[in-house]
């Protein structure tokens, strides 16, 4: 199983809440991370132990230029932020390096595995709303 990790601790409780259900990473990670795929998601540092936050499944894996984010990837990846200079920043911050509006990411979108939903587990028994 692949992980997607993140490595501060403020993303956790964005993560949980549901609030959080995208990452921008620098460059093109189309290989490495593909649609239907099951990732475990992380936080912590290379090297030390990593919280285990949730299994999701990968929904969407988009590689384009910076100056193409929408405000809507941009908001999936940080609740806080809508601007394209906001990401830039916050890329640079976490890469350590200029980024430019030229430059390449991929915008990996992603929902939760929740363990028996109650909705769920209602349906399977006649109980829910799933009548003919």
């Amino acid at each position: 199983m692949r992980v997607l990790n993140f490595y501060s601790s403020v993303f956790g409780d964005q993560l949980r809440r549901g609030r959080k259900t995208a990452t921008i990473r620098l460059g093109d990670k189309s290989h490495k991370y593909h649609k239907n795929e099951c990732v475990l998601v992380t936080i912590g540092y290379q090297h030390s132990p990593r919280e285990k936050i949730f299994n999701a499944v990968i929904d969407q894996v988009e590689v384009k230029r910076v100056r193409d984010l929408s405000p809507r990837d941009i908001e999936h990846d940080n609740p806080e932020f809508r601007r394209i200079d906001e990401m830039v920043h916050f890329l640079e911050q976490i890469y350590g390096r200029k980024v430019s509006l030229e430059d390449t990411v991929t915008v990996v979108r992603f929902s939760q595995i929740i363990e028996n939903p109650p909705e769920l587990r209602d349906r399977i028994r006649g109980l829910g709303s799933a009548r003919n």
